[in-house]
């Protein structure tokens, strides 16, 4: 019979050994999805880096990281708007050369 797997080790640098406060819980950066998944459909490109950093602010909220998850956030917005932008240039650029 093969060994029982073991569990998945932790991701967080300071892993916590309690459930996190409300105080903690309010702290949350915001992971900013609906512009993520906008980002995504108009310029993937983009939208999959806004996708990436979305994941690393919810793990560094997860590990009660707050910097690490601001700026993470951060870095998700930034790429939606550039996302988006990107995106709709393209639309306006394309709509007008037809």
């Amino acid at each position: 019979m093969a060994a029982p797997a073991e569990p998945q080790p932790s991701k967080c640098k300071k892993p916590l050994n309690r459930p996190q406060t409300a105080e903690e819980l309010g702290f949350y950066a915001p992971k900013h999805k609906v512009m993520t998944i906008l980002a995504l459909l108009l310029f993937p490109p983009f939208g999959l880096l806004a996708l990436y950093f979305s994941f690393q602010t919810d793990e560094a909220n997860k590990c009660s990281d707050w910097e690490v998850a601001y700026t993470n956030s951060t870095r998700t917005m930034w790429f939606d708007v550039l996302g988006i932008l990107a995106g709709l240039g393209l639309i306006y650029a394309y709509v007008l050369l037809i």
